[in-house]
């Protein structure tokens, strides 16, 4: 890649992910905590600094910049990549399903005192148990589906496992579109670092999403309710669930075409 075009790309793209990050790290330097926005430097593990660095992907070198020997960490990464590709491949494949309305989390607090965030319940602890069995509970992603509580857990018609998830992952699942996010950094220095970029954009979207339909009270920190305790905002979710759906299966298709390169 000529050096005009490689640095151009570079510095866009690192202005691009410090525009995405500005809120976070004057937070953390301030040692605030956020609920929603914490989530993607916590639960993932990729640095900020890692998110900003840019490489071109597997396959491409830089005239007269330091290229990062990808067929060595390919040669290393391979079976990884397999895995990820399976999954990606057997998620776009499958028939997606609306119909959860956000229960997984309200699944991690029922009939649980200790609840895994400090913010207050919305409809406090019977109204949250309350509805968790009117509505019925259907998750089918495992990193989800291993925080309920133990009460929980049977009401769930599905029982996914990590032996499970190639079966059971479908593309309508917020967390298995956040999760795009996941794949994609894994895939890191083989992948451009702009896809990248782009699935942690979906990521810090979706997660918004499953906080306001969450059981909690973010009013604090100016997130609005979902309330999926209704009709409209079931439909609401469902809506919003649909257009993620979308976004995220073109992201997923970018990363198959990728992995399929790097699997051949």
């Amino acid at each position: 890649m000529p050096q005009p075009q490689w640095r151009s790309r570079r510095r866009a793209h690192e202005d691009r992910v410090d525009a995405l990050l500005a809120d976070h790290l004057r937070r953390r330097a301030k040692g605030e905590k956020h609920p929603v926005a914490d989530f993607l430097f916590t639960y993932y593990s990729y640095r900020p600094a890692q998110l900003r660095r840019w490489h071109p992907g597997h396959g491409i070198t830089l005239d007269g910049g330091e290229s990062v020997d990808t067929h060595a960490i390919l040669a290393q990464r391979r079976s990884s990549v397999e895995w990820i590709h399976g999954l990606l491949t057997a998620t776009a494949a499958r028939a997606p399903h609306f119909g959860c309305f956000g229960m997984h989390e309200w699944a991690m607090v029922y009939r649980d005192d200790d609840t895994r965030h400090p913010q207050p319940l919305r409809l406090g602890a019977k109204g949250t148990a309350a509805l968790v069995d009117e509505i019925r509970v259907r998750c089918s992603h495992f990193d989800a589906f291993r925080f309920f509580t133990p009460p929980a857990r049977p009401l769930n018609a599905l029982q996914p496992t990590r032996e499970s998830q190639i079966e059971l992952e479908q593309p309508g699942c917020l967390h298995a579109n956040m999760d795009v996010y996941r794949w994609a950094y894994k895939l890191a220095p083989l992948i451009p670092s702009e896809l990248i970029a782009d699935c942690f954009e979906l990521a810090r979207d979706i997660r918004t999403l499953d906080m306001q339909a969450s059981p909690y009270d973010l009013s604090a920190f100016g997130v609005e309710p979902v309330r999926i305790e209704t009709p409209e905002g079931r439909a609401d979710y469902t809506r919003r669930q649909r257009e993620f759906a979308d976004r995220a299966g073109v992201l997923r298709g970018r990363l198959i075409e990728w992995t399929e390169k790097l699997c051949s």
